[in-house]
């Protein structure tokens, strides 16, 4: 039988005690604090080092690296990572430990979570379709911690809402930690999980605003775990909500039909929430299907609101099982193409002010008067008679009506459970690509309703865990739907799936090939999804729809030297991510400047510090200086002398000092 932790340390503390009594009380009484301070929860071992792998990396000396493939009878070393001790202009390495060198092209280079990283962005293609200064949606190939780690500089503090679709961690190998696929057998899934995810979400706390949300999506495997880690990272006191969506089910099972994914929701600050009075609404559903349906039937009986209520009637029984039983009872039509039901006019409780004479529109005479008297005081009575709200009978003998209309009831707080098929969503994306390329998309419909609830209009939306890329169709569209500028930024991966991995390394393939990347989720279904979307045209070249007014930007991470970054020797990669700084919108300095300065949409770069009194003179004439100015100086006394002289609304930043203390600070939280 497997013996505790806890049996073990009391074996071993007699085996000291054995030996030196004082000492054995000394680590006794440091055990016993330990146990008494331990924290109640969720306890899970840490497991670190994590590592990814960067094949475009240069290897060179002193970096760690694994081989991309092991050498015949060397399989031990496929995952062994080794030191390189020299680097020729042979192209071969010398791995510490091994005493033939190995060909660099053979090499790939390993870096631990933790470890100083200096990530850039590389333009992989671009989208314009949208306005000039419409924000650029986003979207970022690579690994997603790192991403966040690039993001803390652009984005602390700035994000709205945060929506991810993490592994299930169902044992089926569908997701990757350490270079290796999981397996159920793993007897370490759920902690490598919890490790994993655990990173993850605590860099993301500190991009959402004080007044952010977190929805992520999980399944029956975590969904108890990851309730416990939400409320470690964010505070049980965030939490918002714990949303049910049953999606498909099996009639054959033994128990519950099962199907259930969720969504659990958090706050970064729910009283921040709660001071702004903040509501979640949602639309209704169905009731733009029954406001559609109104219309028509008004135009076909030509404005006869007798003919077209019987119209609309019957079109209302075809739709029925997609709209809220609240709105199928909306089923008449006025005079003037309204949708309506007639409601109680009478008050719920007496109330004096509530009593008084309403006269009929024809006789003239006072019509029956409810028990407690009317809803309305007369005031808002007379408003009602005036927009023709009241429903009067025959004669004074009939009590009133008060018109209800569909338009004023439009939306509801949303349910923490709902039903929507899951299916549609899978089909849409095989539509969208042409083939099925992708299992178990997120339906982007879903995605839309609960996005609109939970952000502004104008919100900044991130999903880490971009798969297909359900979460920008969603902004894209809603942007359509409701002429808000949201933007998405979505950070994926190119993972090859499991079994597309065995058989490209059969091939002889491996991460970094042409042919690999070519079937990575990114390269192979996200970029052509979003591509198809806002373009309009699949990749085959046929046409799926007329497309979106909408700007994307997709870019690769790519890993830096810091010292060419200390030298400012990598502009290049570094540019986009200041242009994400300043909201993306209009034209990106991709380039270093010849003149040694300058001017963008939003903000302003000096590269050459011997430029700074023409940049200075520049930014003074403009009529709205830009909010953000970045100075390329290793001189703290240089830069104080341009900050000063900036206009008040410019807020000054160094390059590239700023850039490395960002990653500094980031590795430090890491461990």
């Amino acid at each position: 039988m497997q013996r505790s932790g806890s049996n073990v340390l009391d074996d071993a503390l007699a085996r000291v005690r054995a030996l030196d009594p004082a000492l054995a009380l000394t680590l006794t009484r440091e055990v016993n604090a330990l146990r008494e301070s331990r924290k109640f929860g969720l306890v899970f071992e840490k497991h670190l080092p994590e590592s990814v792998r960067l094949p475009h990396h240069p290897v060179k000396r002193g970096v760690k690296v694994a081989r991309r493939s092991p050498a015949k009878g060397e399989e031990g070393l496929a995952r062994r990572v080794l030191k390189v001790v020299g680097a020729g202009a042979d192209r071969v390495a010398h791995l510490a430990g091994v005493a033939e060198p190995v060909r660099v092209a053979d090499l790939v280079v390993v870096r631990d979570f933790g470890e100083p990283i200096y990530p850039g962005l590389k333009s992989i293609g671009q989208i314009k379709r949208g306005e000039h200064n419409s924000p650029n949606h986003i979207v970022i190939n690579g690994e997603n911690y790192h991403a966040l780690q690039a993001l803390r500089m652009t984005h602390s503090k700035a994000i709205d809402l945060i929506y991810i679709d993490p592994p299930y961690n169902t044992g089926n190998q569908t997701w990757i930690y350490n270079d290796k696929y999981v397996a159920d057998q793993d007897a370490f899934k759920h902690s490598k999980w919890l490790s994993f995810m655990e990173r993850r979400l605590t860099v993301s706390r500190d991009l959402l605003k004080d007044s952010g949300v977190i929805f992520v999506a999980i399944g029956d495997d975590e969904h108890h775990r990851l309730r416990m880690l939400m409320d470690q990272v964010f505070g049980p006191q965030n939490f918002l909500a714990n949303i049910a969506w049953q999606g498909s089910g099996k009639n054959d099972a033994r128990y519950t039909a099962g199907g259930v994914d969720y969504m659990l929701a958090y706050a970064k600050d729910e009283q921040k929430l709660a001071e702004n009075e903040v509501r979640w609404r949602v639309v209704k559903p169905g009731i733009n299907h029954a406001l559609e349906a109104a219309k028509h039937a008004w135009e076909e009986a030509a404005h006869d609101s007798t003919e077209a209520t019987k119209l609309y009637r019957a079109a209302l029984r075809t739709l029925r099982g997609t709209l809220e039983p609240a709105v199928f009872r909306y089923d008449q039509i006025d005079d003037q193409g309204r949708v309506f039901q007639a409601g109680d006019l009478s008050s719920p409780s007496p109330r004096e002010n509530l009593k008084y004479d309403l006269h009929h529109p024809s006789t003239g005479e006072p019509v029956r008067m409810p028990t407690n008297g009317w809803r309305f005081d007369p005031s808002t009575m007379k408003e009602r008679l005036e927009d023709d709200r009241i429903l009067f009978g025959p004669d004074e003998t009939t009590t009133p009506r008060v018109k209800r209309l569909l338009v004023d009831q439009a939306d509801q707080v949303p349910y923490a459970t709902f039903t929507t098929p899951r299916m549609p969503g899978s089909k849409r994306v095989e539509a969208i690509l042409g083939d099925k390329r992708f299992p178990f998309p997120k339906d982007h419909e879903v995605l839309m309703r609960w996005f609109s609830a939970a952000a502004p209009s104008d919100a900044v939306v991130l999903d880490f865990f971009g798969g297909s890329g359900s979460t920008t169709e969603a902004v894209m569209r809603l942007n359509v739907e409701d002429g808000g500028t949201r933007q998405s930024i979505l950070v994926t991966n190119n993972e090859v799936a499991a079994k597309e991995a065995k058989e490209l390394r059969k091939a002889g393939q491996t991460p970094g090939d042409p042919e690999w990347e070519a079937n990575g989720v990114c390269r192979y279904v996200t970029m052509p999804r979003i591509s198809t979307i806002v373009t309009g045209m699949r990749p085959d070249g046929s046409t799926y729809s007329e497309g979106l007014p909408a700007n994307v930007e997709f870019f690769t991470l790519t890993y830096l030297d810091p010292d060419r970054v200390s030298r400012a020797g990598e502009f290049e990669a570094i540019a986009p991510l200041l242009w994400m700084q300043a909201g993306a919108a209009g034209q990106c300095l991709s380039k270093e400047p010849p003149e040694g300065w300058a001017l963008a949409d939003g903000y302003a770069v000096l590269t050459d510090i011997d430029a700074s009194e023409a940049f200075v003179k520049a930014l003074a004439a403009l009529a709205t200086p830009p909010p953000l100015v970045f100075v390329v100086t290793d001189s703290p006394s240089e830069f104080e002398a341009v900050a000063g002289r900036l206009p008040k609304a410019s807020r000054p930043h160094q390059l590239y000092e700023s850039y490395m203390r960002n990653f500094e600070i980031n590795v430090e939280v890491a461990q």
